[in-house]
């Protein structure tokens, strides 16, 4: 089940990603590639 879980978060991740791509708003395509650095060096902080 977790497996399931995980693979389906991570789709959900992946469709954010294109549909922020395929809107072609440049805004949008910042915002997103900004949040998803922030978001890993969160991450990259927090499991150490």
């Amino acid at each position: 089940m977790a497996k399931l879980t995980s693979f389906l978060y991570k789709m959900a991740r992946e469709n954010n990603d294109v549909e922020k791509l395929s809107s072609g708003n440049p805004k949008k395509i910042a915002n997103r590639a900004k949040n998803k650095v922030i978001g890993r060096s969160i991450m990259k902080k927090l499991m150490k």
